[in-house]
């Protein structure tokens, strides 16, 4: 057996392998005593004549077809040896001449060559994770508000005040789709709608009709809507004065297990301070990754690529229908085609999976593993969490539910080795 080797690009090599009478004549051999198996001949039970015999009663078609299938099924393996193959190579046969010759051509995936670049120095910074007195102010005004009275008041709305109303948005003539609603209870000043909308509001009272036009942000999420002119017909049914709680020991009481304002105050900065530091840390491992991918030389095979779409529409599929949607609607809502979504995810994935082999290059590399006590401490921790979900539950036994726990654990691991290096 002789193979030539060309790497079509970083992640898919073919290899062209010439097969000469010997390896065909022992792939012969091989075919003749699978075939005779079946063979009848008079006076001996099913597979047990003479090979001799049997083999005179088989068709010379059958036994060329049998020898060129395991000529190549037992050569291909030894041909992608050292290869790393993602999957089984694709072959083709290009020439074949029984006892004498064979070729065929196998292309396949595989794992790309990684050079990981300096992890120590990457020049990316951790946010800021302070919390300043805006940031406890406004969560103050978020928990009021969940406390405040609301009381019918018959005046012109002004910011504040709570307005029910019925809307229905238009473009021209036609109504769009998640553009209406009836005894909507929208709070003036919340900015929970478009520029423009609350602000036109104010000033009128129960039973105003009147028209609110308007233009949709460029940048607004729902790109059929972008930067597009609508009118609302708009219905104001009640004005709901809100009254504010003082901001006193009641009110702190109100809150938890607070007695002054200032112990109130004091939790909630704890509280934003421990979110921010979770946030920012979850984007200083994102940030790392991507710069150390930047300085490295990685390619990404297009089935794991495709592997990591597969994920990424069933997570979007299933966080659209919780909501009644199927993805054509939510792709629609949105205002993106399934081609312009499929290019995004397309990118998404190719980043996720470069990501991945990057880290896993780099544990590889630092010697990072975990610990099988520590893969049996997150699946015990797991069954805690699904015990009322039997079939999450059972599925937790799987050998490979346990490889990805194990997988996850090493990932994570490998990141705060990357987070670590970078103070040295």
């Amino acid at each position: 057996m002789k193979t030539t080797v060309k790497h079509l690009n970083d992640t898919k090599v073919e290899i062209t392998v010439t097969l000469d009478a010997h390896d065909l004549a022992v792939a012969r051999d091989k075919a003749i005593e699978r075939l005779i198996k079946d063979v009848k001949v008079e006076g001996f039970r099913q597979g047990k004549a003479p090979r001799a015999k049997a083999e005179k009663m088989l068709n010379p078609n059958d036994i060329a077809s049998h020898t060129i299938d395991i000529a190549v099924r037992t050569t291909a393996p030894k041909a992608f040896e050292g290869q790393k193959a993602l999957v089984v190579p694709n072959i083709s046969v290009t020439k074949y001449v029984p006892d004498e010759s064979a070729e065929y051509v196998a292309t396949a995936e595989v794992v790309p060559e990684i050079k990981l670049g300096d992890f120590k120095k990457l020049g990316v910074k951790k946010e800021d994770t302070s919390v300043s007195k805006k940031d406890v102010d406004e969560t103050i005004e978020r928990i009021r508000s969940a406390y405040a009275e609301k009381k019918v008041a018959k005046k012109k709305a002004e910011k504040g005040d709570e307005v029910v109303i019925d809307f229905v948005g238009k473009m021209g003539e036609e109504v769009f789709e998640g553009g209406s609603a009836k005894d909507y209870k929208l709070t003036l000043g919340s900015n929970s709608f478009i520029p423009g909308f609350e602000d036109a509001i104010v000033g009128h009272e129960s039973g105003d009709k009147f028209d609110i036009n308007l233009t949709f942000p460029k940048d607004y999420g729902a790109k059929k809507l972008a930067g597009k002119k609508a009118t609302f017909e708009t219905l104001v049914k009640q004005v709901n004065e809100v009254i504010l709680p003082k901001l006193d020991g009641e009110f702190a009481k109100k809150c938890g297990p607070f007695k002054t304002m200032e112990e109130l105050e004091k939790d909630i900065r704890k509280n934003l301070s421990e979110q921010n530091e979770g946030r920012a840390t979850a984007k200083f491992k994102d940030d790392l990754v991507e710069a150390l991918v930047k300085k490295s030389k990685v390619a990404a095979p297009e089935i794991l690529i495709e592997d990591q779409m597969k994920q990424i529409r069933g997570d979007l599929s299933r966080n659209v229908q919780s909501s009644g949607l199927s993805l054509e609607q939510y792709l629609e809502r949105v205002g993106t085609t399934k081609e312009e979504w499929e290019k995004e995810a397309k990118v998404l994935a190719e980043k996720r999976v470069k990501a991945s082999l990057v880290l896993q290059m780099l544990a590889r590399e630092q010697k990072i593993s975990v610990e099988d006590k520590d893969v049996d401490a997150k699946i015990a921790e797991l069954k805690e969490v699904y015990k009322k979900a039997p079939d999450a539950l059972k599925s937790l036994s799987a050998p490979e539910v346990r490889m990805d726990v194990k997988n996850r654990l090493t990932i994570e691991k490998t990141l705060d080795f990357l987070v670590d290096a970078q103070a040295k």
